[in-house]
């Protein structure tokens, strides 16, 4: 590939479940703007501590030249971006701000902050969603600590303020967004340097928002990908298959646990006040639209 083909100078690292899949797609509805599909790319994520399957599976981190595939499309656009929310995801994925620096230094970056506890909860949420959670929401938060690191926005900033500099990254809020769409992608546009005036036809649209109710696929439902499983599931009776589906797939409704997350919510505000703090100071502003974080302040 030649070094004139479309390199990407934008880059959405995050927040988790704030927003950045239907920022993606609004930002994508712009005439000077491309974004990648898959949304997620992942391609500066250490491949040893990748640990998502369908993208992994992708191998893009075998040349840069496969990775620049995805932007083939970009023509002339203004920005060429792509959306890795793994970007920020310390301690897991470390190493992220300083192999992007290599790639292009001057590329930018936005960063959309969620209400702590909330974006916590809903992180939490995705993962049940998506098969990789089964402990109770308290239980999860509680151990595994990279639900409450996320939503840590000061230590996921430092690396790429450390490597680019405060200019090269936008900081907003989820809040913003959603309060008025129209508003924060003018902000958004203007800030890109792109004509400001267009207004995305899909701003009504939210993007992989986690529903009240979904089903939840098991272990046994893992297991149709797995050998031997692969190797002997044409020989079992279609009947008995599709049962076995049945029972691995379960119907979760959220509303259930809500006492639980009240809980998580006062397990969650004294930690995640200090981590706000640390933001507050690092950014020389508060976040009053965080009502959750501070109802009980």
């Amino acid at each position: 590939m030649s070094n004139s083909a479309p390199r990407p100078n934008l880059f959405i690292i995050g927040a988790m479940k704030s927003g950045t899949s239907s920022l993606h797609s609004y930002l994508n509805a712009h005439p000077a703007v491309f974004m990648c599909e898959p949304k997620e790319p992942c391609y500066f994520v250490h491949p040893d501590q990748l640990d998502w399957p369908d993208i992994k599976k992708l191998e893009l981190w075998k040349s840069e030249a496969r990775y620049l595939e995805l932007f083939k499309g970009a023509q002339d656009a203004a920005i060429i971006g792509e959306s890795s929310t793994l970007y920020a995801k310390l301690p897991k994925m470390t190493g992220v701000a300083e192999r992007i620096a290599q790639f292009n230094p001057e590329a930018r970056f936005i960063y959309v902050m969620r209400d702590p506890i909330e974006r916590t909860i809903s992180h939490y949420w995705h993962e049940v969603r998506r098969g990789n959670e089964y402990q109770d929401i308290l239980t999860a938060i509680r151990e595994n600590s990279l639900y409450r690191d996320v939503s840590h926005y000061a230590m996921q900033l430092e690396p790429f303020w450390e490597q680019f500099g405060r200019d090269k990254i936008l900081i907003r809020t989820f809040e913003e967004m959603k309060a008025d769409p129209s508003s924060f992608m003018r902000d958004v546009f203007k800030w890109l340097g792109v004509d400001d005036t267009f207004e995305p036809p899909n701003l009504s649209e939210k993007v992989h928002v986690t529903p009240p109710k979904f089903f939840q696929k098991g272990w046994f439902y893992r297991l149709r990908y797995t050998w031997p499983w692969s190797e002997i599931a044409s020989l079992i009776p279609k009947q008995v298959r599709s049962a076995g589906l049945r029972i691995a797939v379960k119907e979760v409704d959220r509303s259930e646990a809500s006492e639980a997350a009240e809980d998580v919510r006062r397990y969650l505000r004294p930690i995640q006040q200090e981590q706000t703090q640390a933001l507050s100071t690092l950014m020389g502003r508060d976040f009053p639209e965080w009502k959750t974080l501070y109802q009980d302040a």
